[in-house]
């Protein structure tokens, strides 16, 4: 695995950019599905948003100025492909993005790609009704155990404010949570 800087460099470099990026995507490829995938939910959607992730990486890496990791300005560009998607499958269905998150959530258990139990489709029905910052920031904090430091470089986000959000996010699963298994 090379290091980060000297990936950016071949990245930048004409000669050595479609390489580089082949090993970016090796790099980062598993991280950023899973990533995406919590949320947009399904499997076929979460590989469409990568692919669009990866082209807007790759068609913009001239344009990283380096003042963040790589790393996050990739989650970055993932974050808002993602977003963008749901609002577009919201706008195209009529519906408010609640209703898309609900509606995916509901769908898990006839998805081939989910092995999860019931509880877990239970927790994902229950980040489903979060408001949409409050599901990223949840699934960032809990799921990809990541620091409120580095889920701020990526969201452009204090870190008073994501540790708001985190905490309302985990009462409003909790609530859900008991009144679905009591």
């Amino acid at each position: 695995m090379i290091s980060e800087i000297t990936l950016i460099e071949q990245l930048k470099n004409a000669s050595s950019k479609n390489d580089a990026f082949r090993e970016l995507v090796k790099q980062y490829k598993e991280r950023l599905y899973w990533h995406i995938r919590k949320i947009v939910i399904s499997h076929d959607d979460a590989d469409d948003v990568l692919q669009n992730t990866f082209i807007k990486i790759f068609k913009n890496i001239e344009s990283f100025n380096q003042e963040s990791k790589l790393y996050s300005w990739m989650y970055r560009i993932a974050t808002n492909e993602s977003i963008t998607f749901i609002n577009k499958r919201a706008k195209e269905k009529n519906i408010d993005i609640t209703d898309v998150y609900k509606e995916l959530a509901g769908s898990l258990e006839s998805d081939d790609y989910f092995s999860g139990d019931e509880i877990q489709v239970i927790l994902q029905k229950a980040i489903a009704t979060l408001p949409q910052k409050q599901q990223i920031v949840f699934n960032m904090k809990y799921f990809d155990e990541m620091k409120y430091e580095e889920i701020s470089e990526i969201l452009e986000t204090s870190v008073g404010a994501l540790k708001a959000s985190y905490f309302h996010a985990v009462k409003k699963i909790e609530h859900f949570i008991k009144s679905k298994t009591d």
